[in-house]
């Protein structure tokens, strides 16, 4: 091979045949790869908070962010790989993760459960307004496949809205 034929093939973007229009794949992969990154963010946040849980109900919430956090792990295989069916190219590592979250990370040595509960839940609101958003655009595209995983990931992510708040109810 050709040395370069090997450097147009490095620097080339990966394509995948796609009946949408080329601004409707940069556009949803963008929207999709900033989900990714939240959705990375949120998964290790819960992560965090799971880990550094105390008091009375730890079982409990222990128990529920672990199920929460698993949720938001499945959720990254598929958006990266429906951004690769679109067409795009997906993030490839924490620094790119960093660089396009939106969900603030907590480094704080302490936190109360309830105030990792109420964080959380904050953080998973706005993580199902970002998914509508990412719905509408994927409607101006005509990209149903994409709206129809987000429904199912909006769906989940407003359960974990649900038990967030009524576990917060109280919360020590």
């Amino acid at each position: 091979m050709d040395r370069l034929d090997l450097e147009t093939r490095r620097s080339s973007p990966l394509r995948t045949p796609t009946n949408l229009l080329s601004n409707a794949v940069v556009d949803l992969s963008a929207a999709l790869n900033g989900l990714l990154a939240d959705v990375f963010a949120l998964y290790i946040k819960t992560k965090n908070f799971h880990w550094h849980l105390f008091g009375p109900n730890f079982r409990d919430y222990h128990l529920m962010l672990d199920e929460q956090a698993g949720q938001l792990l499945n959720m990254t295989d598929t958006i990266a790989e429906r951004v690769r069916k679109l067409g795009g190219l997906t993030i490839h590592s924490i620094g790119e993760i960093s660089r396009l979250q939106r969900v603030e990370d907590n480094d704080a040595e302490f936190v109360t459960s309830a105030d990792m509960l109420a964080e959380l839940r904050e953080d998973n609101r706005d993580l199902a307004r970002r998914m509508k958003e990412v719905h509408q655009l994927c409607d101006e595209h005509g990209d149903i496949a994409t709206a129809s995983f987000i429904e199912t990931w909006l769906d989940e992510t407003e359960g974990r809205v649900w038990f967030l708040f009524e576990s917060g109810r109280g919360a020590a």
